[in-house]
């Protein structure tokens, strides 16, 4: 499990694939979560919602208390996700991967 890409959020997606998404989660580490995800994906995601990158420079997502990691399916493949601000925000492996 690695190198897994960011595809959406609940807000982009359906009811119905949210609820079996999060019906099946069981919930991860972040280290786990780290090691599931590609580099520069989850670097976008931490930048678009304001984390810093640097825990000098501010709050960084490792640090954020609220925020919480997940493992289950998406759609019928395997995904990794975080909820923040209740929004989960969901990453899948690459297709032909």
């Amino acid at each position: 499990m690695t190198g897994y890409v960011y595809e959406t959020c609940c807000v982009n997606s359906t009811g119905p694939l949210i609820n079996a998404m999060t019906a099946g989660a069981h919930e991860i580490s972040r280290a786990t979560f780290i090691r599931a995800v590609d580099r520069d994906s989850r670097r976008d995601i931490e930048t678009l919602l304001g984390y810093e990158l640097d825990a000098r420079r501010g709050l960084t997502m490792a640090r954020d208390w609220a925020v919480a990691y997940y493992r289950s399916t998406y759609d019928g493949r395997p995904c990794v996700y975080f909820v923040w601000s209740a929004i989960e925000h969901i990453f899948t492996a690459r297709y032909g991967a």
